[in-house]
């Protein structure tokens, strides 16, 4: 019994120490709770990917994420800090505390879903591979056989294209500014990407045919977060439902994309 009470008291002892540092810790990682604390929202962005994130004619943020990223932080009752991210670095650049959210345009994936959390989609465009006038529309992926196709490396639509469109001669760019540049060079016959950034290559560049020549498929956007901040991912998804019942989400949708479109729920 005494061997008992010393055990007992040993176990009082380490969880007095131990339970309000680990309760300290998990206090420190709530980003939301940091965010309402600093009275910040860090919120990383694309600017090279219109008309998600771009620079208008004054070198100012403008677009659907900018849009959004600037309801979020006034909705949450904090001041905004844009972070410029790049398709390749803004997971990276979450997952090391760079910035709290992305709202960079992302697609959900089960590979992607392994690093970061997804929220509910708060817009959706249509993946295809666009070209001039002259290219016949194809049916399957068979038409896409021998056609010079430009798409950003390691991007969605690189990858869902090598997989099922093994014969089509896709060319790697680094980012997608630099496939869309060579297709109005003329160095690619076409070039892949979603019907929201065609559009806007469309109105950029009057005369050049930008036509839907292969619709790949439908793809919603989502905000992001690190794994584990589930108090912030709630409130984002609050805020989306919210917005989405008022109408801001269609409005912002219809202002940037020029369309509507019926998001799926995750």
């Amino acid at each position: 019994m005494r061997l008992f009470r010393t055990f007992a008291a040993a176990v009082a002892v380490c969880a007095a120490v131990v339970l309000p540092a680990a309760l300290s810790s998990t206090a420190r990682a709530d980003a939301l709770q940091s965010a309402l604390a600093a009275g910040k929202l860090r919120i990383g962005v694309l600017m090279d990917a219109a008309p998600w994130g771009f620079r208008d004619a004054g070198g100012e943020a403008a677009g659907l994420d900018i849009d959004l990223a600037k309801l979020m932080a006034a909705d949450m009752g904090v001041k905004l800090e844009l972070v410029q991210v790049t398709g390749a670095n803004r997971i990276p650049s979450l997952l090391a505390n760079k910035v709290d959210v992305l709202i960079a345009a992302a697609g959900a994936t089960p590979e992607r879903a392994q690093q970061v959390a997804f929220s509910q989609p708060y817009a959706a465009v249509n993946l295809g591979v666009y070209g001039g006038q002259a290219m016949a529309a194809a049916a399957d992926t068979a038409g896409l056989k021998g056609r010079t196709i430009g798409v950003a490396k390691g991007s969605t639509l690189d990858i869902w294209l090598t997989d099922n469109a093994p014969e089509a001669r896709l060319v790697r760019f680094e980012d997608t500014p630099g496939a869309i540049a060579a297709y109005l060079a003329g160095q690619v016959e076409t070039f892949a990407e979603n019907s929201a950034i065609a559009l806007k290559v469309a109105e950029d560049n009057p005369g050049k045919a930008v036509d839907l020549k292969f619709l790949i498929r439908q793809s919603p956007a989502h905000v992001v977060v690190r794994h584990n901040e589930q108090n912030l991912l709630n409130w984002i998804n609050t805020f989306l439902f919210y917005n989405g019942l008022n109408g801001k989400l269609g409005t912002l949708q219809m202002t940037w994309f020029k369309e509507k479109q019926t998001l799926p729920r995750m």
